[in-house]
């Protein structure tokens, strides 16, 4: 591969006597990584039922190596029903090693198109809020629908500069993650086209966007919360050199270890601008050091002596709020074991949402989405979303069809076919089911005479 001389020239220098490593990696197959949902399965049944060849990624506890040479996980059945995330190895550092507890605020700053958000969104177990940002309208739709598959309906899909989300959520979140646009440099190796980008957009434009970005994030953290910063590219200016912006000006924060692995590479202090000895807790992951591609990461917390004026985060109004469930949602809602809080719903015209709790003002906001969308209010019925069968485990709604992945028919229902389910459990009565895969649910269909109509959502479907 020719790889830039300005390139050439500057990672000679960094890596000294391991640069010909680094070069040579750039002839070895490059690694595929599968990280498992345990919002909706543990690794380990998830390692009993997989279908395909796989090992662990030895630094994240629900990431898995596969043959992207000869195994297509996208095209599986497993896949649609939000088991998993095909995602870069070193790519799945940054969401593991940000300390997300359950009922956390958490921010994901560019989150499309979702790598990270959803095992963000994971680790929250349903509670507290993720707020998944990206400033690309059609990159955030993207992030929506992965979220969805995934199963997380405690989110906000925002799509706004951070300039102006800082404005709407000051001090708000306990955790925040910056995954940077950057210059690419370490994606090098798995897509050869980054290298003309670099050509035509390289450390210094990024820089300045990165430095931009960082200061933003640093008003929407609260006192003692956390922030990672993340980028793929090995260049001090956009690694280091940022860190080192952030704390210049504001030295409140504070640079926290990482929980180590043995191929991880201590930060360079010299790269900061301010030779900050700190930055040896900041990480560089290298291609020739372990089984990915290369990321830089720095988790910093907020000390309390961060003065920035505040604006009012009031909480969401009462005005949509409702004193009970309207009776089209509730008649559908008693075959489900999940007890809805009305004061939490948010009906706009025929569309019926669950919002996460204690949520600020958002008017003014461009947002995609907030909270859980249920489904649509029709005359005299009730249709449930895509969405909410996502978000519902099997057990908890009583009429199921629920087959087997060697099945033909979940192909078929996958690509939006009217299904002879005769021979299921449980056809005898008409109405909605919950169609499963194994026992996780894929979408919705209507019940009648032993046909199920498929109600699987359009923009969804398995093409081909």
């Amino acid at each position: 591969m020719k790889l830039p001389a300005a390139f050439e020239d500057k990672m000679k220098l960094l890596l000294g006597e391991e640069y010909d490593d680094y070069v040579a990696c750039f002839e070895e197959p490059r690694y595929y990584g599968l990280r498992v949902n345990t919002a909706k399965i543990s690794t380990e049944e998830f390692r009993k039922i997989c279908p395909f060849s796989i090992r662990p990624i030895s630094w994240i506890e629900n990431g898995f190596y596969y043959d992207g040479e000869n195994e297509t996980p996208s095209r599986h059945p497993y896949y649609f029903a939000g088991l998993y995330y095909l995602q870069e190895p070193s790519a799945m550092t940054p969401a593991n090693r940000l300390p997300v507890e359950p009922g956390d605020k958490v921010l994901d700053l560019c989150a499309a198109p979702g790598g990270k958000a959803t095992e963000l969104g994971a680790r929250l177990c349903g509670t507290g809020m993720l707020a998944a940002n990206d400033i690309s309208v059609s990159r955030a739709r993207g992030l929506l629908k992965n979220l969805e598959v995934f199963g997380i309906g405690n989110a906000l899909v925002l799509s706004e500069e951070p300039g102006k989300l800082s404005q709407h959520f000051p001090e708000y979140f306990d955790k925040v993650l910056i995954d940077a646009p950057c210059s690419g440099e370490g994606m090098f190796r798995k897509d050869r086209r980054m290298i003309k980008a670099w050509e035509e957009h390289g450390p210094e434009f990024f820089s300045k966007i990165q430095r931009g970005i960082i200061l933003q994030a640093a008003k929407l953290l609260k006192p003692g919360g956390m922030l990672l910063y993340s980028t793929c590219t090995f260049d001090g200016r956009e690694n280091e050199g940022t860190i080192g912006y952030l704390l210049d000006n504001y030295p409140e924060f504070t640079l926290e270890e990482i929980r180590p692995w043995e191929g991880f590479v201590p930060g360079i202090p010299e790269m900061s601008g301010n030779v900050c000895p700190q930055m040896e807790r900041t990480v560089r992951i290298f291609p020739h050091r372990m089984h990915g591609e290369g990321h830089f990461l720095a988790l910093l917390r907020k000390g309390d002596g961060f003065a920035e004026a505040k604006r009012a985060c009031g909480e969401r109004t009462a005005g949509g709020r409702l004193p009970k469930l309207p009776h089209e949602l509730e008649d559908f809602w008693k075959d489900i074991d999940f007890r809805l809080d009305p004061g939490r719903l948010d009906i706009r015209g025929e569309r019926v949402f669950y919002m996460p709790e204690e949520l600020p003002d958002m008017r003014g906001i461009r947002l995609l989405r907030a909270g859980l969308f249920l489904g649509e209010l029709k005359k005299k019925r009730f249709e449930p979303s895509q969405a909410l069968a996502m978000y519902l485990k099997k057990e908890q709604y009583r009429f199921c069809i629920d087959l087997r992945a060697s099945d033909e028919r979940v192909v078929r229902y996958l690509k939006g076919e009217t299904l002879d389910v005769s021979d299921a459990a449980g056809t005898k009565e008409k109405g909605w089911r919950l169609f499963c895969v194994d026992g996780y649910p894929l979408g919705w269909g209507r019940l009648a005479d032993g046909s199920l109509k498929n109600k699987y959502l359009p923009g969804w479907r398995w093409i081909g």
